[in-house]
């Protein structure tokens, strides 16, 4: 098929540094590249990922996240490209691309629902669900939203061979933005009551996050509570094998948390409350634990050998894998296509 991708504006394909959403779509382009597709990439001018790419703006708006203006522009030029080049399907993971593609192009759009239901995003995507279909990511977001019709649900997947199995250490690690919904400030308490060193690494840009750094997090941090700061690709990967768990103490319905699968496929186990997607993702007693509550984290932390290494990563060589992903992909195009 010849498929075109359009990104959003505010990170690289692939991001060098935060950008879950980013790494999906480098995983996906590169997937059905090697499936045999045609895809044509529409990103931002500092992307790298070796796909064909077209772009309007030079780099990735990451400053103004969520900004009308950039993101409208960069669907527009998107649109105008794909009009031009021979396209069969276009899956747009934009917010405004799929409202503007209505009118503008008779080919088939899909999306995906990249973030949770909150009352804004459920007010906009029942207005697009009726004629762009709808890709989720758990079945756990779609249910925080029934009225919302998904098409399918497809659980991202990864690239094992990008993240060699690591030999785990004496540390514990969180990774992930740093705010509140994240729960790095629960991570920190878990360790320090299991007697376990943290390093937390992940995003801190906006003012809110430095406010909830400075307020929740700083005080915590010492000998055995390092903030690594927001780490590259190499970095994370080095951090993930090195430690003897991953913490994911979310309190929130998550869609999904790509980096529970790219910690398993580290071999490094997961500890999870069973809240969003966690449940279909982390196999309780297998590749890691899904704790009640705290304490029963702290408990799990301190027996974490029980997990064999092997099976965490076998996870991801099975359903995690890419390859799952980009077929669940492709039968979905082709059914799009068909109708």
């Amino acid at each position: 098929m010849r498929i075109a991708l359009v990104a959003p504006p505010w990170a690289p394909i692939p991001p060098d540094l935060y950008g879950g959403i980013e790494q999906a779509i480098n995983d996906l382009a590169l997937g059905l590249k090697a499936a045999g597709h045609e895809i044509l990439l529409f990103t931002t001018g500092d992307s790298t990922c070796p796909v064909p790419r077209k772009w309007l703006l030079e780099e990735a708006e990451g400053n103004r996240m969520g900004f009308t203006v950039p993101e409208l522009r960069h669907v527009m030029a998107a649109y105008d490209v794909i009009r031009d080049n021979d396209i069969e399907i276009v899956h747009d993971h934009t917010v405004l691309g799929p409202v503007y593609a209505e009118g503008y192009t008779d080919l088939p759009v899909v999306t995906t629902v990249h973030g949770p239901f909150n009352v804004e995003l459920i007010d906009l995507y029942s207005r697009v669900a009726t004629r762009v279909p709808l890709i989720g990511i758990s079945e756990a977001q779609g249910r925080a939203a029934p009225q919302i019709p998904i098409a399918k649900v497809i659980h991202h997947g990864v690239d094992a061979k990008s993240f060699p199995v690591g030999p785990g250490g004496d540390y514990c690690l969180f990774l992930g933005r740093i705010g509140a919904d994240k729960g790095p400030h629960r991570a920190i308490a878990i360790a320090k009551e299991a007697g376990v060193p943290i390093r937390l690494a992940g995003k801190l840009r906006e003012p809110w996050e430095h406010r909830f750094f400075d307020k929740e997090i700083a005080p915590l941090l010492g000998d055995d509570a390092e903030y690594m700061g927001e780490v590259s690709q190499k970095e994370k990967v080095e951090l993930l094998g090195g430690a003897m768990a991953t913490l994911f103490p979310i309190r929130w319905n998550e869609p999904f948390g790509l980096v529970m699968i790219e910690s398993m496929a580290c071999g490094t186990p997961v500890l999870a409350f069973p809240e969003g997607a966690a449940p279909e993702v982390v196999a309780d007693g297998r590749t890691g634990y899904l704790c009640q509550d705290e304490s029963a984290m702290v408990e799990a932390l301190k027996g974490i050998d029980a997990i064999d290494r092997a099976e965490c990563r076998a996870a991801v060589e099975g359903y995690f894998s890419r390859e799952r992903m980009i077929a669940e992909h492709v039968e979905f195009y082709k059914e799009i296509l068909e109708r």
